[in-house]
């Protein structure tokens, strides 16, 4: 199974390497490619459509300004969608993407995370994979174990 992370220019890459490097983490195989919403649509399609034939399990797309990218690729494809909006620089200080990936209407869920969370895509995917993948979820038990002993590690040097 594998993870599709496409973002809608590469200006995106520094945001959504998270979410590459944690999926790695957990063992899971990434796949990655620009896919502009408005200046490649016909990429867009053929991404949207075809993916869920290609092994890709869920798909993470990040996306600043308008960040169109999240929704039109739920519209396409039956494959859960996770969106990340990005603060970019012709960005309403991430608000227009926030807004426009979290406000799909009724048919068409995506997934979103807060501005700049690729992070946290990252391991929504994992815990989604997880749910027929016994390999994945004892990484993602062990991650969120270990998240739990920084905190208690912490704690102690108070």
């Amino acid at each position: 199974m594998k993870v599709g992370v496409i973002m809608g220019s590469k200006s995106d890459l520094p945001v959504m390497q998270e979410a590459i490097d944690i999926l790695k983490s957990f063992d899971i195989v990434v796949e990655v490619d620009i896919v502009s919403a408005h200046r490649t649509p016909e990429k867009m399609f053929d991404y949207g459509k075809n993916a869920h034939k290609n092994g890709i399990a869920v798909i993470i797309a990040g996306a600043g300004g308008a960040a169109h990218l999240p929704g039109m690729i739920a519209s396409l494809s039956p494959l859960p969608i996770i969106g990340v909006p990005v603060k970019s620089s012709n960005s309403i200080d991430g608000w227009d993407s926030v807004l426009s990936i979290l406000q799909m209407p009724g048919g068409v869920p995506v997934a979103t995370v807060a501005l700049n969370g690729a992070k946290n895509a990252g391991i929504l995917a994992a815990q989604i994979i997880a749910t027929s993948n016994k390999s994945v979820l004892d990484r993602v038990i062990a991650y969120k174990e270990g998240l739990k002993v920084k905190v208690l590690e912490s704690a102690k040097g108070l």
